[in-house]
């Protein structure tokens, strides 16, 4: 088979041939959208789930679904250490001007415009980003220096210009688990007021498991304002469709059994069955594909994952993380009690309490409940043991 022809994309955020699975949350966006846009009130969504389940893949899915009903659609994805105010003042400088031109503001965009111009001033001394503008800043509104107020200012009166022309804003903001606890409590104050005003603006994000309870963290009535859909592998009938569906287009079946030794290997999750998907259309020399191909690939599809996926993680870490998240993968996928994995590196929990801090803070372990532990990456278990000696 051709290795130009391959229809499968096992890359970071690519949108799989076959987008399988994810009916509900597609379904809830859409109404999320339409109720908005019709006055109505409807929870924003902050999605969550496992590395390479196809979080970024839905964000880009909302965001063609957004401008196809003619919503205004600003996309991001957050990062450590980055200036947040900064960041959002930029985007919604991006809302605006798709909201409408200058030449075509009304009055609640140039007044938009005003206040962008007053949080610019606060948050940055030059006002460098609004100054194509050329307005002068809106006097007490978005200029406390307090970011949850100020945020909170630019939404409203962004959601208040798209109102008045006819559209709606949605804020589609990845690795949102990389908010601070200041960043994210003034970005669910903002959404907050314009639920508040019935304005036609949201806010969809994506990040790790944690992000359920680093919202309620940061504002208490967060889990009223949200809706947590979370997102992992695929049902054994979607998980079969997604790899068996972009070979059947091009003339190339799937053994039965060939669909089932892939399905099991994977575990259904998306971005390991699009690199099996491609390792096998490769590697395999005519179609129907077979059992016996598919135990032929797995070697090479291993060596990929080791290579890239799992290794840019890993080597983030240092010795003693490394040794940590060995001693982790011992007892398999399932959450890890400290303690447990302190005993098997004969320390205590309060001794390794920071190399665990630190792996949570690099985004390769998360906390499901007081004491616990789990690996963010899918069969990062199986990894580590097959490369590291306990």
């Amino acid at each position: 088979m051709r290795a130009q022809d391959n229809p499968y994309t096992p890359n970071a955020g690519a949108r799989p041939p076959a987008l399988v699975g994810r009916d509900e949350e597609l379904e809830a966006f859409a109404v999320l959208l339409s109720r908005l846009l019709n006055g109505r009130t409807e929870q924003s969504m902050l999605i969550t789930g496992l590395r390479g389940v196809g979080k970024t893949v839905l964000l880009t899915k909302f965001e063609e679904m957004a401008r196809e009903a003619r919503w205004i659609t600003v996309e991001a994805e957050i990062t450590n250490g980055s200036d947040f105010g900064d960041r959002m003042a930029n985007l919604a400088r991006r809302a605006l001007l798709q909201v409408a031109p200058r030449a075509r503001w009304k009055k609640r965009a140039a007044r938009a415009a005003a206040v962008l111009r007053s949080f610019q001033l606060t948050f940055r001394s030059d006002g460098s980003v609004s100054a194509g503008f050329e307005v002068e800043p809106a006097e007490g509104l978005a200029d406390s220096g307090r970011l949850d107020e100020d945020l909170t200012d630019v939404f409203v009166a962004l959601g208040e210009a798209a109102q008045e022309h006819g559209t709606g804003v949605v804020f589609l903001l990845d690795e949102v688990q990389f908010l601070d606890s200041l960043e994210f409590e003034a970005l669910i104050a903002a959404i907050h007021k314009t639920v508040q005003r019935q304005l036609p603006i949201t806010l969809v994000g994506a990040g790790l498991p944690q992000l359920p309870r680093l919202a309620g963290e940061a504002k208490s009535y967060a889990e009223r304002l949200f809706k947590f859909p979370r997102i992992g592998r695929l049902s054994e009938e979607a998980a079969r469709v997604a790899l068996a569906d972009p070979a059947e287009r091009l003339g190339v079946r799937f053994d039965p059994d060939a669909l089932a030794a892939v399905v099991a290997y994977t575990e259904g999750y998306p971005y390991f069955l699009q690199e099996y998907g491609n390792a096998l259309w490769n590697g395999t020399e005519a179609a129907p594909v077979s059992a016996a191909d598919v135990t032929l690939s797995q070697a090479a599809v291993e060596a990929k994952l080791d290579g890239g996926f799992f290794r840019v993680r890993i080597e983030r870490t240092s010795e003693l993380e490394q040794r940590y998240l060995r001693a982790m993968a011992e007892s398999g996928p399932q959450p890890q009690r400290a303690k447990d994995v302190a005993g098997l590196l004969d320390r205590t929990s309060e001794q390794l309490a920071p190399i665990r801090a630190r792996l949570i803070e690099k985004g390769l372990l998360y906390t499901p409940g007081r004491g616990l532990a789990a690996f963010t990456v899918p069969q990062f278990d199986r990894f580590m043991r097959r490369t590291y000696a306990l």
